[in-house]
């Protein structure tokens, strides 16, 4: 017996030394291109670099010519492909758009998600495409996304970042726009204000759970399947914040689309129609009716819908209005621009923080202020990455070749710090780069630029972001000056969402009280 548990039990102890010092190696690695070692591939210097995922793997894609190949264990036996290459790009997300769909391999590390337009493929996706689209092209929303906008700002935010202002606080902006986002996506969607943006900064779980559901699933992409499925389970790890987060956001949805579809019942069809009744939510029922997805259950495919539209809604316009926000505080000059066209817009010599002005601004015409939102979006991509898996084996413009043992990663963070792509300036925060001789917003190419994806998922919900964010980013500039809090770092969290690690610290002054002193 004993000398069975040693047979079974050495091998063991051998290979965990082995993983130990492999890992004590790849932490004092000099070279910045990993090691590939016998049995665990790039796997070890990949997690050691975890804790910085994205500047790693950019610095990697630097130094490699846009394109590497991270070798995966022997138990995976996945090879993962990471690019920059906006030919790839292109080719991937457009021209070969039907041999790289979402597939089963990306539904079970999203499987939060269910049958939600972001999960799925063939019919049941261009279904979601086409409905969505539907909606958000209607003028009736366009409305109704811009009221509800201004008033969230009037009632949550302004109330909020006065009292900070007037306080001279420090507060955490990156929380801020989450909590309004969040407040804003659940009044569109369900026509129910959380006020989780209100001056007691309420803890509301469900927009606690959407910041941990994102957190978990990056890991799903670091660790082995074996790994995080035995973490699942056991119910520990990361794995549990993302069982914890999904019955969190469950009760949250349920209750929420229980009360709308009381209401719905309860309402004429010739009230559904009324232009003036237009309400997003109730929109989203009737166009969803009998729908029940690959589950068949109608309830369920209501909720993955709404589930992937919460996920959009807040996630990526809160973490574009933060880094957009940091990028201003460090570059003073960029945020004087933006001042100067929105008083030239305003046709006033100084901005006084009236917030009934600035009802009357055309967006449309804030040129540099877009810009800078594209420059944002550019080096901060809140989506810094895209995962896909050839259904036939494939080569790529690059001259990789690709088969379903393969995962294709498109860096879209990584491409903003390419010089190949933007140039030797390519790390300087240059709205210029968007703003044409004439004046007019200067138009990239998707592969080249795509922050709101590309080819025929690209984002339906880029128009309604950029409203948001403008209306956002004018109130902010118009009315105060944003401070950095002086020693507070910010770096890039280990999320799917390129959210900040240690929140955006600052200090706020309001404009009136500048000019006056």
């Amino acid at each position: 017996m004993a000398n069975f548990l040693i047979i079974i039990l050495f091998p063991l102890l051998v290979f965990i030394i082995y993983v130990l010092i492999v890992l004590h190696i790849s932490r004092n690695q000099k070279s910045i291109i990993p090691k590939q070692w016998p049995f665990l591939g790039t796997i070890p210097t990949t997690l050691v670099n975890a804790h910085r995922l994205h500047d790693y793997t950019s610095d990697v894609l630097a130094c490699s010519g846009g394109t590497f190949v991270f070798i995966g264990s022997l138990l995976s036996r996945k090879n993962k492909l990471c690019t920059t290459n906006p030919l790839d790009i292109h080719h991937v997300l457009s021209k070969n758009f039907t041999n790289y769909p979402r597939g089963q391999k990306f539904r079970t590390v999203f499987d939060i998600l269910g049958d939600g337009f972001s999960n799925t493929d063939g019919d049941l996706w261009e279904f979601h495409h086409k409905t969505i689209l539907f909606l958000f092209n209607s003028p009736c929303f366009q409305t109704l996304l811009e009221d509800t906008i201004w008033n969230k700002v009037e009632v949550g935010l302004v109330p909020v970042l006065d009292s900070f202002s007037k306080q001279g606080v420090e507060m955490d902006l990156q929380e801020v726009f989450q909590r309004f986002a969040f407040d804003t996506i659940c009044k569109l969607l369900f026509d129910y204000d959380p006020r989780s943006m209100s001056l007691e900064f309420p803890y509301v779980s469900c927009e606690k759970a959407l910041s941990a559901m994102d957190e978990a699933i990056l890991h799903r992409y670091i660790m082995p399947p074996s790994f995080w499925k035995l973490q699942q389970l056991f119910k520990i790890g990361n794995e549990k914040k993302l069982s914890d987060a999904w019955k969190t956001l469950d009760q949250f949805i349920y209750k929420c689309l229980a009360q709308k579809q009381k209401e719905l019942s309860e309402l004429f069809d010739n009230e559904l129609d009324q232009e003036e009744n237009f309400k997003l939510s109730t929109a989203l029922l009737r166009e969803y009716k009998d729908k029940s997805g690959t589950c068949g259950d109608a309830n369920k495919f209501l909720r993955d819908t709404l589930l992937n539209l919460m996920v959009a809604g807040r996630d990526t316009t809160s973490s574009t209005l933060s880094w957009f926000f940091y990028l201003l505080a460090k570059n003073p000059i960029v945020e004087d621009k933006i001042r100067k066209e929105i008083r030239s817009q305003l046709e006033i010599d100084e901005l006084d923080g009236n917030l009934k002005d600035l009802y009357r601004i055309n967006l449309s015409k804030l040129v540099y202020l877009h810009g800078a939102l594209c420059e944002t979006l550019r080096l901060f991509p809140p989506v810094p990455f895209q995962h896909k898996t050839p259904l036939k084996p494939d080569i790529l413009p690059s001259g990789h070749r690709v088969d379903d043992n393969t995962i294709v990663i498109l860096s879209y963070y990584g491409m903003g710090r390419m010089k190949s792509i933007w140039g030797d300036d390519c790390l300087e925060f240059k709205p210029e780069r968007w703003v044409s001789t004439s004046g007019r917003i200067k138009h990239q190419p998707s592969y080249k630029f795509p922050a709101f994806n590309a080819g025929p998922r690209t984002c339906l919900g880029k128009h309604m972001s950029f409203t948001q964010m403008k209306i956002v980013a004018a109130t902010i500039i118009y009315r105060y000056r944003v401070h950095l809090v002086e020693g507070h770092l910010v770096l890039p969290s280990e999320s799917i969402v390129l959210q900040m690690k240690n929140g955006l610290k600052v200090r706020l002054t309001k404009r009136i009280e500048v000019k006056m002193s």
